[in-house]
């Protein structure tokens, strides 16, 4: 891999560190070409420290080590993306980041969706909502919508309507995320076990 680090005067290119699992951004480090040469010797993402005028390995005092995986050059070759397995929090606060945030799993607007599902599953009494129904009608109910849904799936998938197929595979993904929330679970629980088979 082709790096520039002479784009700069000072000879460092800025090094983006990334959870390999969450796809989190935890820091942002700086390297020199010895800094790099280090992380790939190593397999544990060392800096040039710009406070320190030394090279650093990240963890070196706290045991919070960034285990590399991967190494990625930008189009312009003076930018690295860096992804890592954390050891700790990232942070020299002591936050999962840089920025204050936990390093949790996020999937996106179905994180979003179950967290809408949450809060109808807090406020159940006070919501007049579909999804508050069901948790108040109990984990039976809601399991029998999810086989209800299960089956409509079958349904659909052995005919040639694809919209429709789309439209109760949505619904089923649904009452599975409302089950999983009755059950006190949420989708990263069912992704940490595929991963633990993988």
């Amino acid at each position: 891999m082709k790096i520039d680090f002479n784009k700069n005067d000072d000879g460092l290119v800025p090094a983006i560190i990334q959870d390999a699992s969450t796809k989190n951004v935890l820091m942002l480090g700086y390297m020199n070409e010895e800094a790099y040469t280090k992380t790939i010797e190593t397999n544990k993402v060392t800096f040039f420290s710009r406070s320190k005028n030394r090279l650093w390995t990240k963890g070196e005092e706290s045991g919070n080590f960034l285990n590399l995986v991967a190494i990625k050059n930008d189009c312009d070759q003076d930018t690295l993306l860096i992804t890592v397995n954390p050891v700790g929090p990232t942070c020299h606060k002591g936050s999962d980041t840089c920025w204050g945030e936990d390093n949790e799993q996020s999937f996106g607007f179905l994180s979003n969706l179950e967290a809408v599902i949450q809060n109808r599953k807090e406020n159940q009494d006070d919501s007049k909502s579909y999804v508050a129904s069901l948790f108040r009608k109990g984990i039976n109910k809601v399991a029998q919508k999810v086989g209800e849904e299960a089956v409509e799936v079958v349904i659909e998938a052995k005919d040639d309507n694809e919209e429709l197929f789309l439209s109760e595979s949505a619904d089923l993904l649904f009452h599975y995320l409302i089950l999983l929330q009755a059950k006190g679970y949420k989708l990263k629980d069912v992704v940490n076990v595929l991963k633990s088979r993988s």
